[in-house]
């Protein structure tokens, strides 16, 4: 009879429920297959709406709602049913989208942009939690294995993807191409999700979840505006430093109170955590800054189509992917968490500076190529923090450590775009008025004439000059990823390195090998 019980975890009959388990995959997919190819859209679609001084609001307002949204929907589904708030947020992630796609201007498309995060803000969070009680521990390592396949297809098939519904049909369908993957998650979920009715007798931290959103808000908001729509000694720019400082400082009061804070305050006490955080905010900064700029190189510079800048970016999400695998390998076979840090630390940086190559009459080969060193240092300091973070975290705040580090590098992407975006317009602009004149400046920039077909049109003398400002306003986003890359090497250097738990997981693998659930379960 013991011997019995003792085999049972090898031996039990497979109970995955593949239908529901397919449906929260394809919200996963969902998530991370429209960030990729809308960042290739985006160049065309903000040359036909008009006002590409107002590119990098068109992520912002994404990034920035998706990551407010996320500690919510995680909560939500702990109150009200983990199923019904996954369902909750495919639904309004697709409203958003379809009025991305019917967009007329960028004030709405920035709009809509940004109902469409307050969905996606919970479609990650939300797989991830119904993963967690819905599927049994001997079976999370196939889960796992799904996640390695969809992740890679996402990032890679994306950029592809964007381009050729740019070119072939129109970059609307960028969005609504989005629809069927959503509906059917919901009716694979509906039919195929079927979970416990319990529920949670804790509250959703709404005053910490609004002063972090006030907080980010306004960092957003100071980094995109201060220097270039108003003077750093501004009124306005010292009112939203005010703003921020009080508002993050009231955010660390209320999370030192709350019965279920947004972010448990606990976790910070240990060193190496906090530094994971840090890592994390700077790589996502770097990440979605180079993501979203490269493609305006590639189109308006380099004269690529939306389907070739797709590809000529693979490099990047290749690199990126086989470095988490293998550091993921590495840290799995004991490899110092330090070491990794400051390795991706370092060829994050010197792929930052790599770029910096980049110039008018740079081959379109060479421009390709020059991005995978950039994806491998990346792609190892985002494996490199998370891992860390699952290692410092107690067993009962997993989840909550989990969604800490993504909600930092969302948060970090958020700020880094607007920020670097501002760096980027404000050369570019600058460039502009110097050869050009104000005039014919500010019509290019925000009067809705310039696109990449348009610049194939252009006499020789005036294509020249534009290909010249993007490619200076390029320069100074790259400048600004180096900056960050060499912060994130030299924070590298603090971390201690924590030894990853030794016990095994429910289903015989390191626990790093689980997929996390919220801090519920």
């Amino acid at each position: 009879m013991t011997s019995d019980t003792s085999a049972a975890p090898t031996r039990a009959p497979s109970t995955l429920p593949y239908l529901g388990v397919f449906g929260l995959m394809l919200g996963i997919f969902l998530a991370t297959l429209d960030g990729q190819i809308v960042s290739i859209a985006l160049p065309t679609i903000v040359g036909d709406l008009g006002g590409l001084d107002h590119f990098s609001w068109s992520v912002t307002s994404y990034m920035l709602t998706m990551a407010a949204t996320t500690p919510i929907w995680g909560k939500l589904g702990d109150l009200k049913g983990r199923k019904g708030a996954y369902m909750c947020s495919v639904l309004l992630f697709l409203v958003g989208t379809v009025l991305c796609g019917l967009a007329q201007d960028m004030a709405q498309l920035i709009a809509f942009r940004a109902l469409q995060g307050l969905g996606a803000g919970g479609l990650m969070v939300g797989a991830l939690s119904v993963i967690g009680v819905l599927v049994p521990a001997h079976e999370r390592g196939r889960v796992q294995s799904m996640v390695g396949v969809m992740l890679p297809v996402a990032f890679v098939g994306g950029p592809l993807l964007g381009g050729f519904i740019t070119d072939a049909l129109d970059w609307r369908w960028a969005f609504y191409v989005n629809v069927p993957f959503g509906v059917v998650a919901l009716l694979a979920v509906a039919k195929g999700v079927r979970l416990p009715k319990e529920r949670s007798g804790g509250r959703i931290d709404y005053p910490g979840t609004a002063l972090l959103t006030t907080a980010i808000l306004a960092l957003t908001l100071l980094a995109g505006w201060a220097g270039t729509r108003y003077a750093w000694g501004s009124a306005q720019i010292a009112l939203l430093a005010v703003v921020a400082a009080v508002a993050l400082a009231g955010f660390v009061r209320v999370e030192q109170r709350a019965a279920e804070p947004v972010i448990p305050p606990r976790l910070f006490r240990n060193r190496d955590f906090a530094l994971a955080q840090l890592l994390s905010f700077l790589a996502g900064a770097v990440l979605v800054s180079v993501v979203n700029y490269l493609p305006q190189y590639l189109q308006f510079v380099q004269g690529s189509t939306s389907t070739v800048s797709g590809l000529q970016i693979l490099p990047l999400m290749l690199g990126m992917l086989a470095a988490q695998l293998i550091t993921g390998r590495l840290a799995d076979r004991g490899g110092p968490d330090r070491a990794i840090a400051i390795t991706g630390g370092a060829v994050t940086v010197t792929g930052a500076l790599l770029l910096l190559l980049l110039d008018t009459d740079t081959p379109v080969f060479a421009a390709s190529a020059l991005t995978l060193v950039l994806g491998i240092g990346v792609g190892i300091l985002m494996q490199s923090t998370l891992l860390t973070t699952m290692n410092t975290a107690p067993p009962r705040d997993m989840g909550a450590a989990t969604g800490t580090v993504t909600l930092v590098r969302t948060i970090g992407g958020s700020l880094g775009v607007a920020a670097l975006g501002a760096v980027h317009l404000g050369r570019m602009t600058g460039e502009l008025s110097d050869r050009l004149g104000e005039r014919t400046a500010e019509q290019l920039a925000s009067g809705g004439e310039l696109t990449p077909s348009s610049v194939e049109g252009m006499s020789a003398r005036l294509r020249g000059v534009v290909q010249e400002a993007f490619t200076s306003g390029l320069h100074g986003v790259l400048i600004g990823t180096a900056l960050l890359s060499a912060a994130a090497f030299a924070v590298a250097w603090f971390v201690q390195g924590t030894p990853a738990p030794k016990s095994p997981g429910p289903n015989g693998s390191s626990p790093r090998a689980q997929i996390p659930a919220t801090s519920a379960d």
